[in-house]
């Protein structure tokens, strides 16, 4: 039988240092917020932003693709062996299906839990109904954690979750930052699934946040951070178990806010400032500019002739024409693979990704710009 109760407000959870800590937080996140408008097409932060955020978020479960598998695989689908890239691709769908049922529900409750995590793990196994599952340190071959065993504990706790989430009244006026963490300890202690219960713990942050109105789209990931502090972020967690130690957990979950958020501000600038170079260039050497076509180079920083095609409204032979004009004005790369040509955005890549572009995969992918 498992030692975990239900949830309960403590003063453990509103020191001082905590407060402070969620004030700092919430003034960064809502920078952030602002932040995200200036690039008024969404989906150009969403696609972006999602994409890293799978990759980043999946590699914590040690499931490792590169950038550049990923980015192939989301413009040709079904070339790639490495199995990772699919598990991410399911992440993606998984995120933006999520994004849908709070935008349009205003709500987040275990059967949309189960809903996004039977699509991260494309299977309708559901929540956990036999025993056995423990959590093991991987280094020591010990048992750490023994969550909930029956169907029916983890069936009660969860609704009692989705009354936390959704019902303001128990949680005694406590900070949403400060709630996310302690919804975050909850879930991941709950255990309810025999898989994917850390990415779907991580996909419900941040649509708490969207869900509490503190973000407008889903653009505050934590991973990347959890991955820098990977070993704090289970240590502290256990602490919480054996110890009820509260505070150093939230404390750690809030600088995880403030850090995420200025570097997703940042990145959200880098991507508005490099969409107005490219608009400028474009306007000054083209006659072929339009807002429609700068989105479209910023959906993602690999794109082909179809995309482009499609998201125009052109012909293929004017589709293929405008990549050509923006390779030769050095905008994108021409690579390619196998029979089919791709472009990457080098501005937009560089910038996700904080690196140069990785080189080409095999021999069967040749650069060129002409």
């Amino acid at each position: 039988m498992t030692n975990l109760n239900k949830i309960t407000i403590t003063d453990e959870m509103e020191t001082i240092g905590i407060l402070r800590k969620a004030a700092a937080a919430n003034r960064h996140l809502a920078e952030l917020k602002g932040i995200s408008k200036i690039i008024p097409n969404e989906s150009v932060l969403l696609n972006s932003i999602f994409t890293q955020e799978a990759k980043d978020s999946s590699a914590i479960e040690n499931i490792v693709t590169t950038n550049d598998e990923l980015y192939k695989e989301r413009l040709f689908g079904n070339i790639i062996s490495n199995p990772a890239v699919k598990e991410i691709e399911h992440y993606i769908e998984a995120l933006n299906a999520g994004f849908k049922i709070v935008r349009s529900s205003d709500m987040l409750t275990v059967n949309h839990i189960c809903k996004i995590q039977s699509i991260l793990e494309n299977n309708n196994a559901g929540i956990r109904s036999q025993k056995g599952t423990k959590l093991i340190n991987a280094s020591t071959n010990t048992v750490v954690y023994e969550p909930p065993q029956s169907y029916e504990e983890i069936l009660d706790l969860l609704k009692d979750l989705e009354s936390f989430i959704n019902d303001d009244s128990r949680s005694r006026e406590l900070d949403p930052l400060i709630k996310m963490a302690v919804i975050h300890y909850q879930f991941e202690s709950i255990h309810p699934f025999f898989d994917g219960n850390g990415r779907t713990g991580r996909i419900i942050n941040v649509l708490y946040l969207v869900l509490k109105k503190l973000l407008d789209i889903p653009v505050l990931y934590l991973s990347r951070y959890i991955i820098e502090h990977k070993q704090d972020y289970y240590s502290l967690f256990q602490e919480v178990r054996t110890a009820g130690s509260w505070e150093k957990w939230i404390l750690f979950m809030l600088e995880a806010v403030i850090e995420t958020s200025k570097y997703t501000s940042e990145m959200v600038k880098n991507i508005s400032e490099a969409m107005k170079e490219v608009k400028k260039q474009i306007r000054e050497q083209y006659r072929f500019y339009s807002q429609d076509l700068i989105n479209a180079l910023f959906y993602m920083p690999y794109t082909k002739i179809e995309f482009i095609q499609n998201q125009l409204k052109i012909s293929r032979k004017t589709a293929s024409e405008y990549l050509k004009k923006l390779c030769e004005g050095k905008i994108l790369k021409k690579h390619r693979i196998g029979r089919s040509n791709y472009y990457i955005n080098t501005r937009l890549y560089n910038i996700l990704t904080e690196t140069p572009p990785e080189p080409p995969q095999g021999t069967d992918i040749i650069e060129s710009v002409t």
